[in-house]
């Protein structure tokens, strides 16, 4: 495959995508990890970003999230069937998650879809609340809500 046949698979965003502009904008998280997060689409609106300020375990958090589907336009590929992000924090961290939105449920795989570490979370009616809990392997977890603050 050419560079140009493979630049047209991706042309545009997918619905998957798309689906996922629901969370855009700035929530305040409450639970077992406490602060701000906000997510605004990058150029082109193939790739939401994620901007994360959380205080977790007495620790402050920052990072930056990039979800999309993977691609190479330069492989004779297609573009990926899941929404996978990483994650980059300042503790040194680089994560990878797995998006999954089926309806008002949105579950996050840490690794690969099907993972035991997952967070599930369930939007309200109106699209401003997601509360939800973090699964861990080993039984633990925590709850989590997110409330928009700003669109």
């Amino acid at each position: 495959m050419s560079t140009t046949e493979g630049a047209t698979k991706a042309a545009q965003p997918s619905a998957q995508m798309k689906a996922l502009d629901r969370l855009v904008g700035t929530w305040e998280v409450t639970g077992g990890a406490v602060g701000t997060v906000s997510y605004e689409w990058m150029s082109g609106d193939f790739f939401l970003l994620q901007r994360v300020d959380l205080m977790q375990n007495g620790q402050r958090i920052t990072g930056l999230e990039v979800i999309g589907h993977l691609y190479n336009p330069f492989a004779d590929a297609s573009p990926s069937e899941e929404i996978a992000t990483r994650f980059y924090d300042n503790q040194g961290n680089t994560l990878d998650y797995v998006y999954e939105l089926d309806g008002d449920t949105l579950t996050i795989w840490a690794g690969e879809k099907g993972s035991p570490a997952y967070f599930r979370g369930v939007f309200s009616g109106d699209g401003n609340t997601m509360s939800g809990q973090w699964f861990y392997p080993d039984g633990g977890g925590y709850d989590s809500t997110m409330t928009r603050s700003s669109a």
